[in-house]
């Protein structure tokens, strides 16, 4: 697990929710920890096996604690475009985009996830930044634009290189014309599907770095859904743990780890979710500070390292270049698949050239790490 801080049992108070799938992880032994504001599952069999069982088969992650939310409303598209940096107008039916909400100064208040369902607009959020994200989009957000929480809705994520097979197997049927079959779908586009009876919002996308699909199911038949693809034979239920460290060998940055208020998507670099359009025309929160940054170049940037040894850096360490601190580690942990540490940072933009030689400070030694490019470990998305 890279970032174990981020799961805090300990400090679980009463008001912690539970996901509609509580006691069928419990049942599976999966163990329990609080994040986000819901009772999660950390771990099952072990965070190591989960990993490499998800990046050569396929692993369930219930990722209900997100924010599912719907945009609807004439001129929805410009609506968002004025708090996202993104081309939403753009956006065909049935495709995704990355996107970020922004605050005034360009800092990132979230990353996201924007859906155009072909007849308004699906968003989904962070689990520990969704009811902040919600408050801000209603004062935002025109009068005209409704925004709705789809509270009643679960999140499935099917993970790994055999997920196609194992979905395959559950005979979804296309619930419009416009609909391909699920075998078909590329990474970032999504459909509607009859399930016997039951309607699944399916996309081709994830949080691992490889093929998979991302399920939302309404909460009364989400257990349904969870049992049968846990009985193909390609699929475990997978937990938190291995989630996040196969986010950090993908690359891929955590909200309020990696990305806060205080960074920027130049910083972060996230440059490629400003789009041409909208960097030649701006109109998005923050976008002053954000085209400058964009133009002049930004004091640090996240990078990726590589440490020596195998004693993991976590988050809040400090790296160091000829006696002078340079940055800070945002993400860490001990790769299962590359069987080293690894970590993201911050550095100072002189310092983050591929193969910089830097160090790392863990429990008062200083251990030697060089800037490596990433994804750690390449992304297998269906495009």
């Amino acid at each position: 697990m890279s970032e174990p801080d981020s799961y805090d049992d300990e400090d679980a108070v009463i008001e912690t929710q539970l996901l509609p799938l509580d006691l069928w992880h419990r049942e599976r032994g999966g163990r329990m920890v609080a994040f986000a504001g819901y009772w999660m599952p950390v771990q099952y069999e072990g965070i190591i096996a989960e990993h490499l069982w998800t990046r050569e088969n396929a692993g369930l992650f219930d990722v209900s604690h997100m924010g599912q939310l719907g945009v609807s409303g004439d001129g929805a598209a410009e609506a968002l475009e004025a708090l996202l940096p993104g081309d939403i107008s753009a956006l065909k039916p049935g495709r995704m985009r990355y996107s970020l909400l922004l605050d005034e100064n360009g800092g990132i208040l979230d990353d996201l996830i924007v859906l155009n369902t072909g007849h308004d607009y699906s968003i989904v959020v962070n689990g520990a930044t969704k009811w902040d994200d919600m408050a801000h989009l209603r004062e935002h957000l025109p009068d005209a634009i409704t925004l709705t929480h789809l509270d009643e809705q679960g999140l499935l994520a099917l993970q790994g290189p055999k997920a196609i097979d194992a979905l395959g197997r559950l005979g979804l049927v296309p619930l419009h014309d416009d609909v391909v079959p699920v075998s078909a779908l590329k990474f970032m586009q999504a459909g509607i599907y009859d399930w016997q009876g039951r309607r699944l919002a399916v996309s081709r996308s994830g949080y691992t770095g490889e093929d998979g699909f991302e399920i939302s199911v309404h909460g009364e038949h989400i257990e349904a859904l969870a049992n049968a693809l846990c009985e193909q034979p390609e699929v475990k239920p997978i937990g938190l743990g291995a989630r996040d460290s196969l986010r950090l060998e993908a690359g891929l940055p955590l909200y309020g780890h990696d990305l806060t208020t205080e960074t920027d998507p130049v910083s972060a670099g996230l440059q490629f979710a400003l789009s041409k359009r909208r960097r030649e025309e701006g109109g998005f929160a923050g976008a002053g500070r954000v085209l400058e940054l964009l133009a002049s170049g930004t004091q640090s940037v996240r990078v990726g390292l590589a440490l020596e040894g195998r004693q993991a850096a976590r988050e809040g360490a400090s790296v160091w270049s000829a006696g002078q601190q340079v940055g800070v580690v945002t993400s860490g942990g001990f790769s299962p698949t590359l069987q080293r540490p690894i970590a993201m940072a911050y550095v100072e933009r002189p310092c983050a050239a591929e193969g910089a030689l830097l160090e790392v400070e863990v429990r008062g030694k200083r251990l030697a790490a060089s800037v490596v490019p990433m994804p750690f470990v390449p992304h297998r998305y269906h495009r």
